[in-house]
């Protein structure tokens, strides 16, 4: 009995359907309906779902000669057994482990440029701050923006190559995904021994944002004790490279470890949420825009530099709301 048949007459005794099976294996149900007629066969994973499935080995579904008569009785409570993805949405991207392995290599060059990038939009404003502190009540301090339009304009250059570093890979974020036998292993392993370094970075800069008051608020005192404005401008400069230096660290490792779940269709990955994520996705970046024209226009009209990073600190609090919103209104 050849291994279609199999499958058909182990589905019918299991009482299952073609769509029911399909969502248990995580496929479509045409790729069963194939299965069954001998059209296509399942690659090694489905092999290995179908004999957990069915409660036979998988001699007994490979091997022509063998019978499915006696088999092991289809357990009654088949319904229970986790599916290997929590949501099925045909069709599949095949992932081999060679795209798998590039992937998350070009991806952790990505966190650190993409990193970089914000980091150094961050720190663009503390280049009038400088130019004040060196040449204060002169005309030379207004140059201060030409350093900060050539900190962002370098941003914008790293953004584009960032991005250019895991374009080819964009289906991985957006499209259902089937990956080869041994890649869900080797994520989840790279995934575990990442997780350390992960949690320490994430408390590191999260640290580094928290205290970034710190020195604003001792220069602060400093300058009214002492009417010193220069130790306001040194508070100023020392918070942006605290907030930076955290932002940096965050973007980085969090990116990094978004890479394992994109593969591993986990959390924001799974395949639920691609489907709901896709026009979400672009209200983020819609608000993310205005965020930034909101920054940058109260800065250029009120030149008041050390204060107009609040927006991005409202703008970041505000975030979870508005994909909260927007996920809202996309259902």
């Amino acid at each position: 009995m050849i291994l279609a048949d199999k499958i058909i007459e182990l589905r019918k005794k299991s009482g299952m359907t073609q769509d029911e099976l399909a969502e248990k294996l995580g496929v479509s149900r045409q790729s069963v309906s194939k299965w069954e007629s001998a059209q296509s066969t399942p690659d090694l994973n489905r092999i290995l779902r179908l004999s957990e499935i069915f409660s036979v080995s998988t001699d007994v579904l490979l091997k022509d000669e063998l019978d499915l008569n006696p088999i092991a009785s289809v357990s009654a409570d088949i319904s229970e057994a986790a599916p290997i993805h929590d949501e099925t949405e045909p069709p599949l991207r095949h992932v081999s482990m060679a795209e798998a392995s590039e992937f998350l290599e070009k991806n952790i060059r990505h966190s650190f440029f993409t990193a970089l990038g914000v980091s150094l939009c961050i720190l663009s404003p503390t280049m009038p701050i400088i130019f004040d502190m060196i040449f204060r009540k002169s005309e030379l301090a207004d140059l201060g923006a030409i350093p900060l339009f050539l900190m962002i304009a370098a941003a914008v250059g790293i953004f584009i190559y960032s991005h250019s570093l895991t374009k080819n890979f964009d289906y991985l974020r957006n499209e259902c995904l089937d990956t080869e036998y041994g890649v869900d292993g080797m994520v989840k392993d790279r995934k575990n021994h990442y997780q350390s370094k992960h949690i320490m970075q994430l408390i590191i800069g999260i640290g580094l944002c928290i205290i970034s008051c710190v020195p604003a608020i001792a220069a602060d005192i400093i300058s009214r004790s002492e009417h010193n404005e220069i130790s306001g401008d040194f508070g100023a400069l020392a918070v942006f490279i605290c907030v930076a230096a955290g932002v940096f660290l965050i973007i980085r490792t969090s990116i990094i470890n978004g890479g394992y779940q994109t593969l591993l269709e986990t959390d924001d990955y799974s395949r639920r949420k691609k489907l709901d994520n896709e026009k979400t996705a672009t209200i983020m970046q819609i608000y993310w825009l205005i965020a930034t024209a909101l920054y940058l226009g109260y800065s250029f009209i009120t030149f008041d530099w050390g204060r107009s990073w609040v927006v991005w600190v409202i703008a970041g609090l505000l975030c979870p709301v508005v994909k909260i919103i927007a996920k809202r209104f996309n259902k």
